[in-house]
């Protein structure tokens, strides 16, 4: 019997609030097999139905501290005036359980995440641009007015961040987008078994590829260009 330990893939998602991740990562989590998703600590309120453990790990100020203290965060950083980590753990119970580990986290966390794991594979979605990303938060009608006026800066900061990631999925045509979600998790499982692929299995792998940061080109141009005019604007 081998007693090799499994060494789990890492995929980071970030993306700006509203720019439909929670929605891709559902669905990525329904379709495919083997990926544990690391569920967040964080200090803020759960929001409408959230439940513990479900959505988030709701705890005090006091306790996330005290982690902090105890190491036990791979990352963590403060948003909104509220903290969000990732337990260490989660890398160990993927470990253990043979599967890969998926982190949903913000430009902050997935920066310290690529300095203590150089291997993980980064996504980055983006709305497929400023008025679009608006619209979908007005469409929550969650925040008040000044919050999502605050998102939409935020989302322009975030934004800047587009060159650390491998990867590059703009989020238009929902069904699109869950297809090459599937694919670039599926396609670096495959690159990474380092054996000869089969010709359905390269298409996977192309599909992923075409999101290859290195292979977009210009594509982002007008993306990165409504934000940063919102940005110049939101600094007036």
């Amino acid at each position: 019997m081998s007693s090799s330990v499994h060494k789990p893939l890492v995929y980071i998602i970030s993306a700006p609030s509203g720019s439909g991740k929670s929605t891709l990562v559902n669905e990525l989590l329904k379709s495919v097999s083997d990926l544990e998703f690391s569920i967040s600590y964080t200090t803020r309120a759960p929001r409408g139905s959230e439940t513990n453990g479900r959505q988030y790990y709701f705890v005090t100020r006091s306790e996330f501290e005290k982690m902090i203290r105890d190491d036990e965060f791979l990352e963590h950083a403060e948003v909104f005036g509220n903290y969000y980590g990732t337990a260490r753990r989660f890398l160990h119970d993927a470990e253990q359980h043979k599967r890969d580990l998926l982190l949903d986290i913000d430009v902050q966390g997935a920066a310290q995440i690529q300095k203590k794991l150089s291997n993980a594979t980064s996504i980055f979605i983006l709305p497929p641009d400023r008025q679009t990303l608006e619209e979908r938060l007005r469409k929550r009608s969650e925040d008040r007015e000044e919050v999502i006026q605050r998102r939409l800066i935020t989302a322009s900061r975030e934004i800047e961040n587009y060159d650390r990631y491998n990867y590059i999925l703009v989020n238009d045509h929902l069904e699109d987008s869950i297809e090459i979600l599937q694919a670039i998790v599926r396609g670096e499982r495959l690159l990474r078994a380092r054996r000869p692929l089969t010709d359905e299995e390269k298409k996977i792998v192309s599909v992923g590829d075409c999101c290859r940061f290195s292979n977009l080109g210009d594509r982002l141009k007008p993306i990165l260009a409504s934000f940063r005019v919102y940005d110049e604007a939101g600094k007036g």
